[in-house]
């Protein structure tokens, strides 16, 4: 390994990660991204990626194979509510799929992926020096429960209600053209069609336990499933609210995850993270990384808020029992909100 500084060093070898370096080494910077997971690394996620994030994907020349879907539906009490999507179709995209697709788009473009963790940080007027290793910047895109984070001091105060996602997939052909959103009185389930014969379900819910029981509890959706063979082991995740203080520490930058995260509710959080990444890398290229507290705060706003008021709207259960009702009876303003998250978050290069 060479001993002169690289332009920039990425913690973290997830999506939000490569895209950095995607768009560091596009740049024309000398990026490195340490992760120590081997290989294609997966998580516990909806899979969905809504028109915006899609779009911001293909913008970017990385086209992964999936399985199409034109809106999203709910569904509860025996009833549900459509709303189909305007700018086009999303896709659903196995993590997997889009990790490998993203890796190779990104070494393509010259950056270096090291399998290694970054553990002690320090950083003076000039650099970043991680074990050793010495940058001109460091971006940290290594997830909820960012270590450059911690290490820096940006954790703040934990969720009062805290959040776990469950996902497996199951081998049957997807039964709608829509992702589904069932609704049950203390889980809702998010299946996702990512290939022909393929569909993903996540569960968020409130407290631990198996899949498989919070799974009965939504019986609508164990009838359609009756049969299929899971194809995964379960993947979980969480606590999903997680803080941060700021997201720029002299030259740290916090992205994607690692950044903050409200929750999985509204299904914009690989399109956050597409958009922080680029913000990120443009704010370094022009000499001001402070920059990129105010473009965070910009990009993230519709999402804070909008995830923030539906988890409080529908934590009691009169109104998680009244969502989809609703939703029927105001296809407007359901199609309305459906789209704005179906927005591209911000502007591309």
């Amino acid at each position: 390994m060479s001993a002169r500084p690289v332009d920039l060093l990425v913690a973290g070898g997830g999506p939000a990660g490569l895209v950095t370096a995607l768009h560091a080494a596009r740049a024309g910077l000398d990026v490195e991204v340490w992760e120590p997971r081997p290989g294609a690394v997966d998580k516990a996620c909806g899979e969905g990626l809504m028109p915006g994030a899609l779009a911001g994907l293909l913008a970017l020349g990385v086209d992964p194979a999936g399985h199409p879907f034109r809106g999203i539906r709910y569904v509860g009490g025996g009833r549900s509510a459509d709303a189909d999507f305007r700018l086009g179709p999303g896709r659903g995209i196995r993590r997997l799929t889009l990790h490998r697709a993203l890796r190779e788009a990104a070494v393509a473009a010259g950056a270096r992926i090291e399998e290694r963790a970054v553990g002690e940080v320090r950083q003076d007027h000039a650099g970043v020096t991680a074990d050793g290793r010495r940058a001109r910047h460091l971006v940290a895109a290594d997830g909820l429960h960012s270590t450059v984070r911690r290490a820096l001091g940006l954790d703040a105060a934990a969720a009062r209600h805290p959040r776990f996602g469950l996902r497996r997939h199951f081998r049957t052909a997807p039964w709608s053209p829509y992702v589904e959103v069932h609704w049950g009185r203390e889980v809702e389930a998010y299946v996702t069609p990512v290939a022909a014969d393929l569909v993903g379900v996540a569960l968020l819910v409130s407290t631990k336990g198996s899949f498989d029981s919070r799974l009965r509890a939504l019986p609508g959706l164990e009838e359609l499933l009756c049969g299929s063979e899971p194809a995964t082991d379960v993947r979980g995740a969480g606590p999903l609210r997680r803080g941060a203080r700021r997201r720029v520490a002299g030259r740290v930058l916090l992205v994607g995850d690692a950044a903050g995260y409200v929750d999985a509710l509204t299904g914009e959080g690989l399109a956050l993270a597409f958009a922080q990444a680029d913000a990120a890398v443009r704010a370094i290229v022009d000499g001001e990384p402070q920059r990129y507290e105010r473009d965070w705060a910009r990009l993230t706003r519709r999402y804070r808020l909008l995830t923030a008021a539906l988890l409080a709207g529908t934590r009691p259960r009169v109104a998680r029992r009244a969502l989809v009702p609703a939703s029927r009876l105001l296809p407007p303003l359901f199609g309305g909100a459906v789209n704005a998250l179906a927005r591209p978050v911000g502007g591309g290069r």
